[in-house]
């Protein structure tokens, strides 16, 4: 008896049901094919390594199936137009098309009539004007069907072909009197058509309608890792689906990388339950491994040296940053897929994943003060106790004496504007000592922006340390409670606050209360302005 293939989570690629475990994404399909139906021009957006082409492969698929109406689906990918002419992209197109055309007739199991076969082998496209031309004629020949076409990595549209190709395609949607076909259009891999950098005075594609493609909810996420249970019978604790999908931000490349090693790399017994110790495991893998999603981020947070400061300003002031689509620079990061518009209309990293990244990323190689970071005479292993559990308050109240030795030096870390230097040393200083320790990190992110809560694994113990940039005693005061309510949502009876001060005068203070039974240690630790020699 041969055994059945089991199913896998899939990375790279399309997925299908008969090989991979797959979120069926049934309303945003519902609404797409919705869309389509009424006749829609559409711009889709969604990040890279989301699902996109899967998702529109399945589109495709049901609206070649629909017995209630006749479609004639196709797609096309511009993705290897970029350095064409404009006459040559239009003649690779055309066949393209031709080619899509014959794959539709075969797989309905019908041939071209002698009018149609002639039609098509007589025509050649070398502009707009031919292929709006070829568009109506065909159109002709297809009768009562519509014409679905689906311009998958628009961006690879030649420039000097984009103009007159939206021009086009306009043209065919405004003028209702003629025959209309292509009857829908999706424009897949741009956000909206004004960045593909037109003259702005036109706007040759004023007829769009926006589908963004969103990454996956708790519950898709619950309906992956469900698929693979009920196939294998393994399961899932439910704080690791919460874990994974909170971590990951439902990003669908991040949620089946996580489930891929936690299913078949890391070796678990299939009678085992996963537990939060293996997703423990697998963050602290996932979040340094050179996988093409990271990779892709890394690359993109780079592109501009603009990025690094208003990405750390969202991290690091509750106050935030407005979200405006209309600012290029917030723009650009919300099409790579890094940021994302928070329920308070406020920019927010996507995950907390990316937010490790980006630190890491930003993170200079060498401080410069590592040798300080303990008295002398003294190393990490002297903030462990007998048992072997980290001492957070000892190695905290050594980093708040450490900013005091390291005084106006901090100011010379390189490559870190003097307004986040506290949090970027504080991110290091324990950094270090959980990777000696063999801990894990991790960040979480519970408000988009503001607090950045640094959560440590180390021997079934798990340590909260919440950081913020001083805003007023308001601010101080309320991030307190925030913590409290989030300690005793973790499970957990201690916390630690610290916060660093820039203002020109600012009161050093450590104390300890017990706020709804839990204890919180809170540090406001002074960040020196300037060194001695600028100080009047």
């Amino acid at each position: 008896m041969i055994k059945e293939k089991m199913k896998t989570f899939s990375t790279y690629g399309p997925v299908n049901p008969q090989d991979h475990y797959v979120v069926s994404r049934t309303e945003e399909l519902a609404d797409f094919i919705n869309r389509v139906k009424l006749g829609r021009y559409i711009v889709i957006f969604a990040p890279r390594q989301t699902g996109k082409t899967t998702f529109f492969q399945w589109a495709l698929d049901a609206l070649a199936a629909d017995t209630t109406e006749t479609y004639f689906p196709i797609e096309l990918n511009f993705e290897v137009y970029e350095d064409y002419t404009a006459s040559s992209f239009y003649a690779a197109l055309y066949r393209r098309i031709y080619e899509e055309i014959k794959r539709v007739f075969e797989a309905r199991g019908t041939v071209f009539s002698s009018a149609l076969s002639e039609f098509l082998e007589n025509t050649e496209l070398n502009d707009h004007v031919a292929m709006l031309e070829f568009f109506q004629q065909f159109g002709a020949f297809l009768g009562n069907e519509k014409l679905v076409l689906i311009f998958d990595e628009f961006h690879g549209i030649p420039r000097n072909a984009l103009r007159g190709f939206l021009h086009a395609l306009r043209s065919i949607y405004v003028h209702r009197s003629m025959r209309k076909c292509p009857y829908s259009v999706g424009i897949v891999g741009v956000k909206n058509v004004t960045q593909l950098n037109l003259d702005r005075s036109i706007s040759p594609f004023n007829i769009q309608d926006e589908f963004s493609l969103s990454n996956f909810t708790l519950e898709q996420v619950q309906e992956l890792l469900t698929q693979y249970t009920d196939e294998v019978g393994q399961a899932f604790a439910p704080e690791v689906i919460e874990a994974l999908h909170k971590q990951t931000g439902g990003q669908p490349f991040l949620v089946n990388r996580f489930a891929q090693m936690l299913t078949e790399e890391m070796e678990i017994p299939k009678t085992e339950t996963i537990t939060m110790t293996h997703f423990s495991e697998a963050h602290a893998e996932i979040r340094e491994e050179d996988n093409a999603n990271l990779t892709h981020l890394i690359t993109n947070i780079y592109r501009d040296t603009h990025f690094k400061n208003i990405l750390m300003e969202i991290v690091s002031y509750e106050r935030g940053v407005r979200f405006n689509a209309r600012r290029k620079i917030i723009n650009q990061l919300a099409t790579y897929g890094v940021i994302g518009k928070g329920p308070d209309g406020m920019c927010q990293i996507v995950n907390p994943i990316y937010q490790y990244c980006i630190l890491q990323a930003f993170k200079p190689e060498i401080n410069g003060l590592e040798s300080e970071y303990f008295p002398e005479g003294a190393d990490f292993a002297d903030y462990l106790t007998p048992m072997g559990q980290i001492n957070i308050k000892l190695l905290l109240d050594n980093f708040r004496a450490f900013i005091v030795r390291a005084g106006f030096r901090i100011l010379q870390v390189p490559e870190t504007p003097k307004e986040y230097v506290g949090q970027d040393l504080l991110y290091a200083y324990l950094d270090q000592f959980v990777s000696l320790i063999r801990g894990v990190m991790y960040l979480e992110v519970q408000t988009g922006r503001g607090r950045m809560d640094l959560i440590i694994f180390h021997n079934a113990q798990k340590y909260i340390v919440e950081t913020k940039i001083w805003e007023g005693p308001r601010s101080y005061q309320a991030g307190k409670r925030q913590l409290a309510a989030y300690l005793k949502l973790e499970g957990v009876s201690e916390g630690y606050y610290i916060v660093f001060n820039h203002r020109a005068e600012p009161e050093p203070l450590v104390e300890t209360e017990t706020i709804d039974g839990l204890t919180i240690r809170s540090y406001v630790i002074p960040v020196v302005q300037e060194a001695p020699s600028q100080q009047i």
